[in-house]
C-alpha cells in the first residue's frame, strides 16, 4: 500500500461495462514524513468514498483486483482506505 493525496476526478461517460458505476479519482503518491509529492499522479478506482484533498492508501497491480468491488475487473489501482492520521518514528506527520 502507498500513501497518496486525492488531487482530482476523472469522468468518463463511455467505458467498459466492467467499470460502469465506479468512481475514478486522480491520486498523487506522497511521502509519509513530509506529505510532499513522491511520484506521478495516476487514476485509481475509489473503493471507500474518498474525496478531493483527502489522504488515502492505495494499491496497484494485482492487489487492486482483490476487493469485493474490483474482483476480476480491469483495474490497476484501487483506493483501499481514507487515512485519519500518520505517525512516523513517534511524530505525527498528518491528522485529518
Amino acid at each position: 500500500m502507498q500513501l497518496a493525496r486525492v488531487v482530482g476526478t476523472v469522468v468518463s461517460t463511455q467505458k467498459t461495462q466492467y467499470i460502469t458505476g465506479m468512481k475514478l479519482l486522480i491520486v498523487e503518491p506522497i511521502d509519509a514524513r513530509s506529505l510532499e509529492s513522491s511520484g506521478k499522479p495516476l487514476v485509481a478506482v475509489d473503493g471507500v468514498g474518498a474525496g478531493e484533498g483527502e489522504v488515502v492508501l492505495f494499491v496497484t497491480g494485482s492487489s487492486s483486483r482483490l476487493t469485493e468491488h474490483t474482483k476480476d475487473m480491469p483495474v490497476d489501482a484501487t483506493i483501499m482506505a481514507i487515512v485519519d492520521f500518520v505517525e512516523v518514528d513517534g511524530d505525527q506527520t498528518f491528522a485529518k
